[in-house]
């Protein structure tokens, strides 16, 4: 088992936010109880998690606090760190509490470790992939409704930085805003005026305006969709100036050429959109052996 990167020392959301992440998530799954948990005695038992897979464990506030929804005085011991990339077949945590809500909290505590664990561990491999580059991993908007604080936490966890959290806190000019103002410069100057204590994150889509940009100033460059030869000029152009964040085409297998060519920022959607859960699962009693 080693760290995955920057996980240890990534402060989680409020406990009021995981709180209420959760209260939604027993809500839609209990709807009016248990109907199968009913049937069984409730007695004290044990349980155990199990991850099946290579992954960077993330979502350990999330289990917790579902667990402890429905039993406050369920013991969970875990066995590994938040953002420890741990191999199949590792017992992660152990659970002593009451078999009903052990049961009952189990799919809702599951959903929300299996989906930011996922988030962790895709995030983990960008950031090793560019590892020796200057190039940070960044994420997007594209996350999953009522979700979006709980995934960027978890790109944290996995190394990776995060983007603006949604459209209040910086001013990002796309082809619709400019084509909208009237002209890139246009949209940047009434951006200023508007929001000049917003970082301004400007995205163009030709070397003409990236020129453009690069006179007018921003905070950060969107090259969408350049081409190797573009983005090489690019960066040749920017020298420096003002960081370049790339967007589109980006996975596993190109990851690293975009780095190694020079550009701050390197923006995945993917990160939080495609979203693969991690196989984990919980089982009442003690693991043989």
């Amino acid at each position: 088992m080693t760290a995955a990167g920057m996980g240890h020392d990534v402060a989680p959301p409020t406990e009021d936010l995981v709180l209420a992440d959760v209260a939604r998530a027993l809500d839609e799954d209990l709807g009016r109880g248990d109907v199968t948990a009913a049937l069984l005695p409730d007695v004290p038992d044990t349980a155990y998690l199990l991850c099946k897979e290579v992954a960077v464990i993330c979502g350990r506030p999330w289990f917790d606090a579902c667990h402890r929804a429905l039993h406050p005085e369920v013991a969970i011991a875990w066995h590994v760190a938040e953002g420890d990339r741990v191999r199949a077949g590792t017992v992660i945590a152990t659970l002593e509490g009451r078999v009903r809500s052990l049961v009952t909290a189990e799919r809702a505590a599951l959903n929300f470790l299996q989906t930011l664990s996922g988030t962790a561990t895709v995030t983990a491999d960008y950031v090793a992939a560019v590892r020796g580059t200057p190039a940070k991993i960044l994420d997007t908007r594209k996350t999953i409704p009522g979700l979006r604080v709980a995934q960027k936490y978890a790109v944290r966890v996995g190394g990776g930085v995060n983007h603006r959290m949604g459209l209040y806190d910086a001013v990002m000019l796309k082809e619709n805003h400019v084509r909208a103002a009237g002209s890139l410069t246009m949209a940047i100057r009434k951006a200023r005026l508007a929001q000049p204590t917003l970082p301004l994150i400007v995205e163009v889509e030709t070397l003409d305006q990236l020129d453009e940009a690069l006179n007018v100033g921003c905070e950060r460059i969107l090259i969408d969709e350049f081409d190797t030869q573009m983005r090489r000029e690019a960066v040749r152009r920017a020298a420096g100036r003002i960081p370049l964040e790339v967007s589109g085409g980006v996975d596993l297998t190109t990851v690293r050429e975009i780095a190694e060519d020079g550009v701050d920022c390197i923006s995945i959607g993917g990160l939080t959109k495609h979203v693969r859960a991690i196989d984990l699962s919980m089982k009442l009693g003690r693991r043989a052996g």
